[in-house]
């Protein structure tokens, strides 16, 4: 782990009430809390700070927007048992359609291919030949 991720964690570990979003609040905050002489190094940690910070809220919001959209699905399968089932019958006739023209078109195409490498054969022999005279 580098320098500047140990130190952000050292730094949250006991402070991480004091900062927020704000890279500017967190690099005042960051002085009240630490003694950081290299201005470079106190801008990284801050900066390090509010990525993380940024990162930690946008996937609790991430989170809580599964949760509801999962909770909404099972109250519309609560409400709504019966229509689902119909669906279903609905589609498995459809598949087996589907399954009967894909079969014929794949002889199709194997028989196609057959000839078409005979030919492709017979010119690259006689190409051949007539280099050798």
């Amino acid at each position: 782990m580098d320098r500047i991720k140990r130190l952000s964690y050292e730094v949250l570990d006991t402070h991480k009430s004091k900062f927020g979003e704000d890279f500017a609040d967190n690099k005042k905050a960051l002085d009240q809390v630490s003694i950081v002489r290299s201005k470079g190094l106190k801008n990284e940690v801050a900066g390090y700070i509010t990525k993380f910070i940024k990162k930690e809220i946008r996937e609790q919001k991430a989170k809580e927007a599964q949760i509801a959209s999962s909770k909404a699905q099972e109250q519309e399968v609560q409400m709504e048992p019966e229509p689902v089932e119909a669906t279903e019958t609905a589609e498995a006739p459809a598949a087996e359609e589907t399954e009967n023209t894909e079969a014929p078109a794949v002889e199709a195409t194997e028989t196609t291919e057959a000839p078409a490498a005979e030919t492709t054969e017979a010119p690259a022999a006689e190409t051949t030949e007539e280099k050798s005279e």
